[in-house]
């Protein structure tokens, strides 16, 4: 079955960031708003922003109050193992693929948050 899906748009600051429907969740574009930070290198702002801990920390947090296929036994052993550490980074496309996570939906260029 298809899902139902409907994108629009919101004014803020002047500018325009789109918002997508699926299946009456909704969904931001972290790509647009990142532009507000570097509009020549928005994925840098979200690698830098996903690569925090205390970013880790809440979206980790969401994905565990919102997603029962969440995979929080690996990413216990990441916060254990990497975050904090210079070393650590995050993408979203490796948030989705290692922890099955639904909260940040990586879509080729665009990254959109629930």
């Amino acid at each position: 079955m298809s899902k139902e899906l409907i994108q629009t748009q919101m004014n803020v600051h002047n500018r325009q960031v789109r918002v997508m429907r699926v299946d009456n969740v909704d969904y931001i574009s972290l790509t647009d708003l990142a532009k507000y930070q570097n509009e020549n290198d928005p994925s840098g702002v979200i690698r830098n922003w996903m690569s925090n801990k205390n970013s880790f920390d809440f979206y980790n947090l969401w994905e565990e109050l919102h997603n029962e296929n969440f995979n929080s036994v690996e990413s216990h052993r990441i916060k254990i193992d990497e975050v904090g550490y210079n070393r650590f980074t995050m993408t979203p496309n490796r948030w989705k693929k290692d922890f099955n996570a639904i909260g940040i939906i990586p879509n080729g260029k665009k990254k959109i948050l629930l």
